[in-house]
C-alpha cells in the first residue's frame, strides 16, 4: 500500500492516536486504509476479525473494502494488507465499506478517538428477527480509542461498553433511528502497566474519570463521522 498524507480536513492531531492514510487498488478500484502505528507499550481489546480479543498490540489498520465484499477470509485479507504496509508483530485489523478518508478524530482530557462511519445498512440491536445471518465483514462503523493510562482487564471490557453506549448516543443525537450497523467494530487501547507500579485504573464506565472522557471523545468522533439526518 502507498502512504498518502491526510487532508487537513480530516487529519488527526499529533497526540496519542496519529493516523496515516494509505491507498491501494484492488480489482481496479481505488481503496484506502487508516494506519495507527502505536508501537510497544499498548494493550488493546477489540472485536476485530484480525487481532481481536485482549492482548499486547503494536498497530491498528482500518481498511476500506469494496461494496459487495465477498471474501470469506477477511482475517487473511487483512494480514496481507498489513504485510503490504510493512507491518509486523501483533496488531488489530478492521474492515469497512465506508470511505475511510472521511474519518473523524476527537479528543477529551487525554483520551483520543477516531471513527469511520457508513450507515447505509443500520438498525437496532434487538429485533424480532432471530437467527438472521449477517456476513462477517465488513463493519461499517469502526471506532478506535486510545487512553494514556493503564486499565485492568475488566476496565478494558467496561471501556468497550462505554464506547458502544457513546456511539449509540451519537447516532440518536444525529437523528438516526438505530443503534448501529450489524457489523460495527471497536478497538480500545490503553497503556501497558509499567514496572514502576504506576496506577492501573479499575473502572472505565461512563461516570468514571477516564470512562467519561472516553465517552465524550467517541460521541464527538462518531457524531462528526456519521452524516446527520
Amino acid at each position: 500500500m502507498t502512504a498518502v498524507a491526510p487532508s487537513p480536513r480530516t487529519a488527526a492531531g499529533p497526540g496519542l492516536l496519529p493516523v496515516r492514510l494509505l491507498s491501494r487498488t484492488e480489482d481496479g478500484d481505488p481503496l484506502h486504509a487508516l494506519l495507527w502505528r502505536a508501537g510497544p507499550g499498548w494493550r488493546m481489546i477489540s472485536s476485530a476479525v484480525l487481532g481481536g480479543g485482549l492482548g499486547e498490540r503494536r498497530w491498528v489498520l482500518n481498511a476500506q473494502v469494496g461494496h459487495g465484499y465477498r471474501r470469506l477470509d477477511p482475517d487473511r485479507h487483512l494480514a496481507e494488507l498489513a504485510r503490504d504496509g510493512g507491518l509486523d508483530g501483533p496488531g488489530v485489523g478492521l474492515m469497512t465499506a465506508a470511505d475511510v478518508r472521511a474519518y473523524r478524530h476527537a479528543a477529551d482530557g487525554g483520551v483520543e478517538a477516531v471513527a469511520t462511519a457508513g450507515i447505509a445498512v443500520r438498525g437496532w440491536a434487538a429485533t424480532a428477527a432471530e437467527g438472521t445471518r449477517v456476513p462477517a465483514a465488513p463493519g461499517t462503523i469502526n471506532i478506535i480509542v486510545a487512553l494514556p493510562v493503564a486499565l485492568t482487564d475488566s476496565a478494558l471490557v467496561n471501556a468497550v461498553g462505554t464506547a458502544t453506549e457513546a456511539k449509540v448516543q451519537a447516532l440518536v443525537d444525529a437523528g438516526h433511528d438505530c443503534s448501529g450497523t450489524p457489523t460495527d467494530a471497536v478497538c480500545v487501547a490503553a497503556r501497558t502497566p509499567g514496572p514502576a507500579g504506576g496506577e492501573v485504573h479499575a473502572f472505565a464506565g461512563p461516570r468514571s474519570l477516564w470512562g467519561a472522557r472516553l465517552a465524550r471523545a467517541v460521541h464527538r468522533a462518531v457524531q462528526n463521522a456519521a452524516p446527520a439526518r
